[in-house]
């Protein structure tokens, strides 16, 4: 889930990471009153989970409270990337004198965060890596041992820093990295982190992404910053399709139906088995296909939950049929599956032989499921053919060619 910048600054301040004076302000009679508290010209800026503020006109300067009462008025009518502003942040302005960059992500092929510092801050990390990449450094570091500070002092370092400013830089670089273990991050990153022109560093802005399955273990963190539990928090508001998805997976404990993701395909899918929903997601559109939606059903599900979320994609307007397939899985029941999907076509008044253009799940009790299916006429295909292959038939049935 993603945070506000005005949530992330109060997370790097928890952590111990000095912030500019600032403030949230929903209207603009709270944003001059802010002005007034911070007393000197302010930057306002949009709080919308989206990027582009900036060339969007939702991040304006003010000299004065009335004038940051101005822009506030107009910013919180500018839509930026489709999204409405939750308020403006009214932050001091800094006499900056150098700009830097520090963040952590997660990376998901060595399965570590990254620590990355640049001193060129200010701009996108990813262009600085591909114009500059002698001005980024990295490391990777252990999600299980403390994280040191010394070895935020190794990495500034190396970028030629050193002195008074190589101290003051490695606690908070080394507060970054432990505020992402600590937190649950999966971003975790401050752009720019400003030496003022006394010599202090500052966190002059602020970008935070946390892991949705953290939210049960971070539930002091959310409640102090005002984070309520039906908030989905990701770069776009959840639809209707997409919120009924998550009452689906609610009503029944066993199993999971979950990332219900929409889009204005006429295929649905049912589909699972982890990465295994990723890979049939890109077989099905590299074979030409429409997906009108993105899932992940596993765990041993209820005929309830594999029902529900059946009944939820076929009546999803556009879509012509769906296809159920996962990887070979070890702990979901097939016959389950396959007698949720099929109650899910007969209750909609639907045929099963029709509706299902593939079922492609080999696994626990798969003969049971097989006879099931073979029963309503509903195409099926076992273990000996690949997903690529079942997602080239289900394609093919949905545009009227030979599966």
């Amino acid at each position: 889930m993603r945070f506000f910048e005005y949530e992330s600054r109060a997370v790097v301040a928890r952590a111990g990471i000095p912030v500019t004076r600032h403030g949230f302000a929903k209207t603009a009679d709270e944003a001059r009153r802010v002005a007034e508290e911070i007393g000197g010209p302010v930057v306002v800026k949009s709080q919308v989970l989206s990027g582009g503020r900036m060339k969007a006109g939702g991040v304006q300067f003010a000299d004065s409270p009335e004038e940051a009462a101005r822009h506030t008025e107009r910013i919180l009518d500018l839509e930026i990337g489709g999204h409405m502003p939750r308020g403006v942040l009214v932050d001091s302005r800094a006499a900056v004198a150098r700009e830097y960059y520090a963040g952590v992500v997660w990376d998901g092929t060595r399965k570590r965060p990254v620590l990355l510092f640049s001193d060129m801050g200010g701009i996108d990390i990813e262009q600085v890596a591909a114009d500059h990449p002698d001005h980024v450094a990295r490391m990777h570091f252990s999600t299980r041992v403390p994280f040191q500070d010394w070895q935020a002092k190794q990495l500034v370092a190396s970028l030629g820093v050193t002195g008074t400013a190589l101290n003051r830089l490695t606690p908070i670089v080394a507060r970054l990295a432990r505020l992402f273990l600590e937190y649950d991050m999966t971003l975790a990153e401050i752009n720019p982190l400003g030496e003022l022109e006394d010599g202090s560093f500052v966190a002059l802005d602020a970008h935070m992404d946390m892991e949705n399955e953290a939210r049960s273990r971070q539930r002091a963190l959310l409640h102090e910053l005002g984070v309520g539990d039906e908030e989905t928090r990701q770069a776009r508001e959840a639809t209707p399709f997409e919120l009924a998805g998550e009452q689906v997976d609610a009503q029944d404990h066993r199993g999971v139906a979950g990332n219900v993701t929409e889009f204005d395909g006429d295929l649905g899918l049912v589909i699972g088995a982890g990465g295994g929903s990723l890979t049939l997601f890109d077989a099905v559109r590299a074979h030409g296909g429409r997906p009108a939606n993105y899932c992940e059903i596993g765990g041993n599900p209820s005929v309830l939950k594999a029902c529900g979320l059946a009944k939820l994609v076929l009546t999803k307007p556009g879509v012509d049929k769906i296809a159920v397939m996962m990887s070979i899985v070890s702990n979901t029941r097939v016959d389950i599956v396959a007698r949720g999907v099929v109650k899910a076509c007969l209750e909609l008044g639907f045929d099963p032989a029709e509706k299902i253009a593939i079922f492609r799940i080999p696994g626990a009790w798969e003969e049971e499921g097989f006879k099931i299916l073979e029963r309503y006429g509903v195409q099926y295909a076992d273990r000996s053919v690949s997903l690529n292959e079942a997602a080239r038939r289900a394609v093919a049935r949905v545009q009227g060619g030979v599966a």
